[in-house]
């Protein structure tokens, strides 16, 4: 999937995060922000690194502020975020039906 726009994904809340996603032409430019980095930096980038590949996302520059969401938050956050900055609204195949 080629990243059109950019788009905004989740809230600054508790348990929540906040993935922007914009086009670029580098690859994946990765930039996470995170109460709880030291702790989850680790499986937190590789659950958006691993969402941003089944959606065949190749190109990209994703920033994330993190405040503690879980896996599937985070994979919710980074699906909703590419669907918006592609205008794609209907016939999501959210969560584990993309592949």
């Amino acid at each position: 999937m080629e990243i059109k726009k950019s788009a905004v994904a989740g809230t600054l809340e508790s348990s929540d995060a906040q993935v922007t996603i914009e086009p670029g032409t580098n690859g994946i430019e990765l930039t996470i922000k995170s109460s709880v980095i030291n702790q989850f930096g680790n499986a937190i980038k590789a659950t958006i690194m691993e969402t941003l590949e089944r959606l065949e996302i190749t190109n990209a520059k994703v920033t994330v502020v993190d405040k503690g969401a879980l896996d599937c938050t985070l994979k919710a956050r980074v699906e909703g975020a590419a669907y918006r900055a592609n205008d794609i609204v209907d016939n999501i195949p959210w969560g584990g039906t993309i592949r």
